[in-house]
């Protein structure tokens, strides 16, 4: 006797995969299904056809026949593992007249999640085929749901970290308002320790991240007074004390942050200035007791202070610049760092950062750097 409930669309366009040796077990299944509603039936009395159909038909259930020659039910599950294990595999129901508990005890343990009896009674098989595909299918409602929930915080994580990361750029501006007027500074130290990085072998993952966190390495001198900041010519003992603070303060504010790009920029800010010799500050760390980022950027930071007019300075020619950093190997200077930039082209160290243009105070405009168009020269 039939259900008299009618399975509800997206059950009736379940895929049914019957497996049985007996063509007359199939036969009964295939037209009991038909009647009952049932659209997407394929069946199969080869069990050794059984992998290949799992793979093209996708089935949402199986009914699996237990003793069958040559391949039986019990060693098929073993080969359907990848299908219809773990909570989102597809739902087995074994069909046998086998009522040893070891048999059963046994299917379960490989998959299966239920057992129809020999003889078949018609109105229990679709009863349990039902209620078996009514939680397949919200099984997939569930599942499908999570992946939109997952997309959808994956592209709002996505809008966080790019507005982080322009927070990051105009952070990294903000400090070289006071100290280049070209506001290009940071964006070129970025630029160079990536390109070091990337000489080093130390991936694109770190490389980009380096990119990202090496303009942040002078935003301390924020807090910086002018009369020390903008004095022409030679600071004095005192002065020079009082600029040193820059690292401290520009720790400060990048300390503690659960962003990879601030927690990487707070170490270089903080590690810049030490030197390969043990003579730097704030620490007076020496060789690898400084990390890589320090090591890099303090190799960046020097040529391009080197290269450019500061208050206090003229630009020094390329090749003098170039000339000091090498010299600088094993005293100021990490010697790997500099075997690394002696192998890059040096003059191009010296051209403008791409960058975009964004709104500025009092309706200005100002240059951000935009990685995403500055790209990794030959050298």
């Amino acid at each position: 006797m039939f259900p008299h409930e009618t399975p509800n669309q997206s059950i009736r366009q379940a895929r049914i995969l019957v497996v049985d040796d007996e063509p007359a077990n199939v036969m009964l299944l295939e037209r009991m299904l038909e009647r009952a509603g049932y659209e997407r039936v394929r069946s199969t009395t080869r069990p050794e056809e059984v992998v290949r159909a799992m793979a093209e038909f996708s089935p949402d259930l199986l009914l699996l026949d237990v003793h069958m020659p040559q391949i039986d039910g019990l060693s098929l599950l073993l080969e359907l593992a990848p299908w219809v294990g773990g909570a989102g595999g597809i739902p087995v129901i074994m069909l046998t007249g086998d009522g040893e508990p070891q048999t059963r005890r046994l299917a379960l343990e490989r998959g299966a999640r239920d057992f129809l009896s020999k003889p078949l009674d018609l109105g229990e098989v679709l009863l349990r085929i039902r209620n078996m595909l009514e939680t397949r299918v919200l099984q997939l409602q569930i599942q499908k749901n999570n992946e939109n929930l997952e997309r959808a915080v994956r592209a709002r994580t996505l809008d966080l970290e790019e507005a982080q990361l322009e927070l990051v750029e105009r952070l990294a501006l903000a400090a070289e308002y006071r100290d280049d007027e070209t506001h290009e500074h940071a964006h070129r130290v970025g630029r160079t320790a990536a390109l070091l990085a990337e000489r080093l072998g130390l991936g694109p993952g770190l490389s980009a991240l380096i990119r990202r966190a090496a303009p942040l390495h002078d935003v301390g001198k924020i807090g910086i007074t002018d009369a020390v900041f903008r004095k022409p010519g030679r600071l004095s003992e005192e002065e020079t004390a009082i600029m040193r603070q820059h690292v401290q303060v520009g720790s400060s504010i990048l300390a503690d942050s659960s962003s990879a790009v601030l927690r990487l920029a707070e170490e270089i800010a903080r590690t810049h200035h030490e030197r390969w010799d043990g003579t730097g500050y704030p620490n007076g760390l020496q060789g690898e007791e400084i990390p890589v980022s320090g090591r890099l950027v303090a190799v960046a930071d020097v040529f391009d202070a080197l290269t450019h007019e500061r208050p206090y300075k003229q630009a020094w020619p390329l090749d003098d610049a170039v000339a000091e950093i090498l010299a600088g190997a094993g005293g100021h200077f990490d010697p790997a760092v500099v075997e690394a930039f002696s192998q890059i082209d040096h003059a191009h160290l010296l051209t403008p950062v791409a960058a975009t243009t964004v709104p500025g105070p009092a309706g200005t405009t100002q240059r951000v750097w935009d990685p995403a168009a500055a790209g990794s020269p030959a050298g």
